[in-house]
């Protein structure tokens, strides 16, 4: 008998979605990596005859999915967790709220590593994060381990007037925002043997000149890349954009030459039907957000905009690290918006997973199979919750939660084990943004509900 090939790490006893074209089960299946690649999925009896590993994880009364794709996110911003929610108004737009471009780079970082953490926590291999300060949101991936695509977050608007309601576009700030990305793209594009990426993200069409828009559409051009954004998330933003440019926020994008495929655009809420179609015909990836939707009463037109041919993603937007819980809240505003039963589980799962990958032209993500990358989620199915497990995609969908991740292996490593992190000190990330929101809040005035959480945490560990 042959001796079994080495590989690194051998997966074995495990219920697995493969999320393969044929959506395969396998109630007792093996996954074998060697480096950051997939090299053999299936009956478990079958994958150890051949594969010996380094490391064995025994999954036993695990769930193996592909990690989940989150398309739009901000990790700092969840220093307004709990604070926010109950306003109509987004962050950048409001006073007394800590503003991106006012924090330092210590205080963005562990921010960024507290987004990130929270994110992998929940089963998210891959998120697409910007703001201000994306260094800081690199240094984080790199730390965690999560695989990210990092923008800036490029606008030539007077943030601190925006904040009193004054629309002012200033050249010299689209210029520092511009550098910034330009900057981390020089440092960041392809670090973490290409774990982490560089894009162009641009804060709005509200934010952004019709001139800064063209320019980041040359520069993305020239880089290769797609370009994030978001796009009609509010009623004052699509008034503003008619007011000064006499067209719709869509109809800017396509004037300024930004309407295509590379285009990822948030949100898509006060849509008509005429833009709705250019989205669709221009092959739009749109980032559905309906954790950021929902509390402003707001529900974007997805059965449209997935009719007319646009392509749907999932995120978060910072409000959670949660996409299982996004999957509900997407369900649930589709029908509650259009009646009917639709979408399905399975539908809801592609905007996280393998419809997610093929949107953003990822075709070795969102699938467990051989020449995929090394990007597997465990999730417990001894949890309560995640018994009977009769429907595999029901149970996710509808079902499982952050709380039910033990295991995370991104890019062939493995960065969670029985919920604990690995590489890093997961308590110190914790406390460490708890003192940093602290801090941030009381400089804004925000007393009513600064507690000494930081000393509480301290004497908890």
């Amino acid at each position: 008998m042959a001796e079994p090939t080495r590989c690194d790490i051998l997966v074995r006893d495990a219920l697995i979605a493969t999320f393969d074209t044929e959506d395969s089960f396998l109630p007792d299946g093996a996954i074998a990596i060697t480096g950051n690649r997939i090299v053999a999925v299936g009956p478990t009896d079958e994958v150890t005859s051949r594969f010996a590993a380094d490391k064995t994880i025994r999954a036993a009364g695990l769930y193996a999915i592909p990690g989940l794709i989150n398309s739009h996110n901000h990790s700092p911003l969840g220093v307004t967790r709990g604070l926010i929610e109950d306003s109509t108004v987004a962050p950048m737009y409001t006073r007394s709220v800590p503003q991106g471009h006012l924090l330092s780079a210590e205080e963005s970082l562990a921010l960024a590593r507290l987004g990130h953490y929270e994110l992998l926590r929940s089963g998210c291999t891959t998120v697409v994060d910007f703001y201000r300060q994306p260094a800081t949101l690199a240094q984080a991936a790199d730390e965690i381990g999560t695989r990210a695509v990092i923008t800036g977050r490029i606008h030539d608007i007077d943030l601190d007037l925006l904040t009193e309601k004054r629309m002012v576009h200033r050249d010299a700030v689209g210029e520092e925002t511009v550098q910034e990305t330009l900057d981390l793209i020089a440092k960041w594009d392809g670090a973490a043997g290409g774990r982490i990426t560089c894009e162009f993200g641009v804060h709005g069409t509200d934010t952004c000149s019709a001139s800064l828009l063209r320019r980041v559409g040359d520069l993305a051009a020239t880089h290769g890349g797609r370009i994030h954004l978001h796009l009609a998330h509010a009623k004052g933003e699509v008034a503003y954009v008619q007011e000064r440019d006499g067209m719709t926020p869509t109809q800017l994008l396509a004037d300024v030459g930004l309407l295509g495929q590379k285009l990822v655009a948030a949100h898509c809420v006060f849509i008509d039907g005429a833009d709705r179609q250019r989205l669709g015909d221009a092959k739009v990836t749109v980032a559905h957000a309906p954790h950021q939707n929902a509390p402003a009463g707001n529900s974007a037109p997805i059965r449209e905009l997935e009719a007319a041919g646009a392509q749907i993603t999932l995120c978060t937007d910072a409000r959670s690290g949660n996409l299982f819980e996004a999957m509900r809240l997407a369900i649930a505003s589709w029908r509650l918006r259009n009646g009917g039963y639709e979408p399905n589980a399975r539908r809801a799962l592609s905007w996280a997973v393998d419809g997610a990958a093929k949107a953003f032209g990822w075709q070795d993500l969102g699938r467990i199979e051989a020449g995929c990358r090394a990007d597997i989620v465990l999730l417990d199915r001894r949890d309560p919750n995640m018994a009977p497990i009769i429907d595999g995609y029901g149970i996710l969908a509808y079902s499982a939660n952050g709380s039910n991740v033990d295991t995370v292996i991104v890019d062939g490593k493995v960065r969670l084990a029985g919920k604990q992190p690995v590489g890093f000190d997961g308590q110190a990330v914790v406390r460490d943004a708890q003192a940093v929101a602290e801090r941030l809040w009381l400089r804004c005035g925000q007393r009513r509900a600064i507690t000494a959480t930081s000393a509480i945490l301290d004497a908890a560990h």
